[in-house]
């Protein structure tokens, strides 16, 4: 879809390493002609980050590379464009993030990828909450920012957030990532949860009915962040608003079939 608006005629399928061959079928896929660059899905996000040469903050942050592409000078660079994706998300909302306190549930990968690009879009503090406080811990002393702090679970009340982004999958189990009572969301704006469906998750819905005015899914990261990907193989930025639309429309039909 975007190298239809930009009109630039590309390749772009989908290939099945297998979970130990990686690092050759990569190689592989890169040594070919006109070979520009690959996305990287789980499981193999590290294999990709050890195999690249990565100068992005947010893959350093995240231990994990999502966009591989063969530069000019030969070299293989590795890039993670989840935050990149995350904020403009945001942004493309209404959302504002400068000088807001934003809260992030979870600390996997998906979290520790977004942390830079929200501190640089703004936020005035970013706060992690994980059910291993140690874990969170661990992705706060490897960013090193004195805007990230860690908090437990049970006492996110007290940063009194403006965001909320739910970064862990308990959406897809129909679960709540945390508690959302106890004056959590008394001063929210927003709740973001990465998790995207044919309808609102539990946690939008419940935000919702506590007063909170705007929620949003995943799915518009899930479309920046390929954007963000492209932009970097092709050096053109695509208009991301109809297609939203399109991949949700087909994200609907999709599931209505299932």
């Amino acid at each position: 879809m975007f190298a239809d608006q930009v009109r630039e005629k590309i390749s772009y399928e989908k290939i099945l390493a297998p979970e130990d061959g990686f690092v050759e079928a990569a190689k592989a896929f890169l040594a070919q002609e006109g070979a520009v660059g690959c996305n990287v899905t789980m499981p193999f996000k590290l294999d990709a980050f050890n195999l690249a040469k990565v100068d992005d903050q947010a893959a350093k942050d995240a231990q994990a590379v999502n966009t591989l592409m063969n530069s000019d000078t030969g070299e293989l660079l590795g890039f993670n464009t989840d935050g990149v994706g995350l904020v403009n998300d945001l942004l493309n909302s209404g959302v504002e993030i400068k000088d807001k306190r934003v809260l992030l549930i979870g600390a996997g990968g998906a979290a520790r990828g977004v942390i830079t690009p929200l501190l640089k879009a703004g936020a005035v503090s970013l706060t992690i909450a994980n059910r291993t406080k140690a874990k969170a811990e661990q992705v706060a002393n490897a960013v090193s920012n004195p805007k990230v702090q860690v908090v437990a679970l049970e006492d996110i009340a007290t940063i009194a957030p403006h965001i909320v982004i739910n970064s862990t999958a308990a959406s897809l189990s129909n679960e709540l990532p945390c508690s959302l009572n106890d004056g959590v969301l008394q001063h929210c704006e927003v709740v973001y949860d990465m998790v995207y469906k044919n309808s609102p998750t539990r946690f939008m819905r419940d935000a919702a009915e506590l007063g909170v005015k705007t929620q949003i899914d995943g799915l518009g990261m899930l479309v920046e962040q390929a954007a963000e990907a492209f932009y970097i193989w092709m050096g053109k930025r695509p208009d991301t608003s109809d297609i939203v639309k399109q991949v949700r429309d087909i994200v609907e039909q999709s599931e209505k079939r299932n």
